[in-house]
């Protein structure tokens, strides 16, 4: 096996109203299912229960609130799009402390829709390689940011 891969999920339960042709929804209420899909970027134990409790840090502003009055959803339009996108930033940078690389998200508002954004489409792919080497190059460029601190 070249890498142990893992899969995480988790819940945000939010209020929120989007803006479609410059008019304001209503507003209602989602539980956002994230699902992570992760693999160690360092070789020592690393306990999940530090994943769990750093995601659920990371949502924590956001639980049971209105999103729209958060930044950066106060001015950007808080769609499932937009949300995923600034959660992927965060959630990236938070694991990539803990010795993880983020490789995709799920992000679903409800069971029949998800958005999925890939780490692996951030990174430009010669007709050579494959999701292997790529996933290679994201752990030598964390590792390199991990261990050079």
């Amino acid at each position: 096996m070249r890498y142990r891969q893992y899969k995480f999920k988790f819940y945000l339960n939010a209020r929120h109203a989007i803006y479609t042709d410059g008019v304001l929804g209503e507003m209602h209420t989602h539980s956002w299912e994230f699902t992570l899909y992760i693999v160690k970027a360092r070789k020592e134990f690393s306990p999940f229960s530090e994943i769990e409790k750093t995601m659920d840090a990371l949502f924590e502003p956001y639980q049971d609130k209105v999103i729209n009055e958060i930044a950066p959803f106060n001015v950007v339009n808080p769609t499932l799009e937009n949300i995923t996108d600034h959660f992927k930033e965060t959630m990236s940078q938070a694991l990539n402390k803990l010795g993880w690389v983020l490789l995709m998200i799920e992000a679903s508002e409800t069971p029949s829709r998800t958005y999925v954004l890939s780490l692996l489409d951030d990174v430009e792919m010669s007709d050579d390689q494959t999701v292997d080497t790529v996933t290679d190059l994201i752990l030598e460029r964390v590792r390199g940011n991990v261990d050079g601190n």
